[in-house]
C-alpha cells in the first residue's frame, strides 16, 4: 500500500497521465491544487522532448494551469546535464526539433543541425520537424563513423487523441534496421530524471512517488531510483500490459483521480 502520508514529492508524467493531446483530464486541476494545498511539492516529468519548458509552460496555460520553469524536470534536461558533465568538448549534431536544439545551446553544448565533419556525436530526440534529409544525415554518420549516439528517451510512441504517433523510440529502431546502431539512453527509464528532481528539492526516494502511463519508462525509471510508483491505466498501458509485465509498480490506478482521493482523505 503507497504510503501517501510519507510522500513530500509527486513526479507526474504529462500526457497519457494528467492530460491527453490538448483534454485536460477533469481532476487535474484539483489534485495539483491539493498537493499544493497540503504543502508538498509536485513536478511534472516528461520524455518528449519535442518542446522546451517554455513550450510546456505555454500548452499548461492553453489547459487551464499555472507553472513555472521550475515545476519541470525533462529528458532534454537530463540529457543536457549528462552531456555537459560527460562529454563537454564534443560537437552533436541534434536529430530533433528547432526547440531542442535551442535548448542544448543554451546549455553550453556545442551543438548544430548540419552534418559536417566535426561531428563527434548524435543526439536523438522526439522530432516532430523529421525530414527524410535528417534520417539520411544519420545513417551515413553512424555507417561511417565511430560516434557517440545519444537519445534522450526509448518511447516508441507518444499518445494523441487519436491514437498514437512514432516516437524517439520508433526512429531509432529505423535507425538501428539501417545502421545495426543503437543508442545510449538518457530518460526514463534511466534514473537520472527523479534524481535530479529529489535533488533540488532535497527529498529521499522513500518520500517520493513517480506517477506515469507507461510500465516501461515511467514506473520502470521510478524502481529504478527506488521510489514509489503508480501506474494509471489512463494512457498507453493496458491491463493486459501490466500483468505482461516482469516488474510492476507499487500501485495501480485507473488514473490519478484516485490519488486525489487519497490525498482528501489526510485532509
Amino acid at each position: 500500500m503507497l504510503p501517501i502520508e510519507r510522500i513530500r514529492l509527486f513526479l507526474f508524467d504529462m500526457d497519457g497521465t494528467l492530460y491527453l493531446g490538448e483534454r485536460l483530464y477533469s481532476f487535474t486541476k484539483e489534485l495539483l491544487a491539493t498537493i499544493r494545498a497540503q504543502g508538498k511539492t509536485y513536478m511534472f516529468m516528461t520524455n518528449n522532448s519535442s518542446k522546451s519548458v517554455d513550450g510546456y509552460i505555454e500548452k499548461l496555460a492553453r489547459l487551464g494551469i499555472a507553472a513555472e520553469e521550475g515545476d519541470f524536470i525533462t529528458s532534454a534536461q537530463a540529457t543536457a546535464d549528462y552531456l555537459l558533465r560527460h562529454h563537454p568538448r564534443e560537437h552533436f549534431y541534434v536529430l530533433g526539433t528547432r526547440s531542442l536544439l535551442t535548448q542544448f545551446a543554451e546549455a553550453g553544448l556545442d551543438v548544430t543541425d548540419v552534418a559536417d565533419d566535426r561531428i563527434t556525436g548524435i543526439v536523438a530526440g522526439y522530432d516532430t520537424e523529421l525530414t527524410y534529409r535528417k534520417l539520411d544525415d544519420v545513417s551515413r554518420m553512424l555507417s561511417t563513423k565511430d560516434l557517440l549516439y545519444i537519445a534522450t528517451h526509448p518511447d516508441t510512441v507518444c499518445p494523441t487523441e487519436y491514437g498514437f504517433v512514432p516516437d524517439c523510440g520508433a526512429v531509432c529502431e529505423m535507425l538501428y534496421q539501417a545502421t545495426g546502431k543503437r543508442p545510449l539512453v538518457i530518460g526514463k527509464p534511466e534514473p537520472l530524471m527523479p534524481q535530479l528532481a529529489m535533488q533540488r528539492v532535497g527529498v529521499s526516494p522513500d518520500e517520493t512517488v513517480v506517477v506515469g502511463d507507461r510500465i516501461y519508462t515511467d514506473i520502470e525509471c521510478g524502481l529504478r531510483a527506488d521510489a514509489h510508483t503508480i501506474l494509471v491505466f489512463s494512457g498507453e498501458t493496458t491491463h493486459a500490459d501490466y500483468e505482461a509485465a516482469a516488474r510492476k509498480p507499487e500501485t495501480t490506478m485507473e488514473d490519478a483521480g484516485e490519488l486525489l482521493a487519497m490525498l482528501k482523505q489526510l485532509s
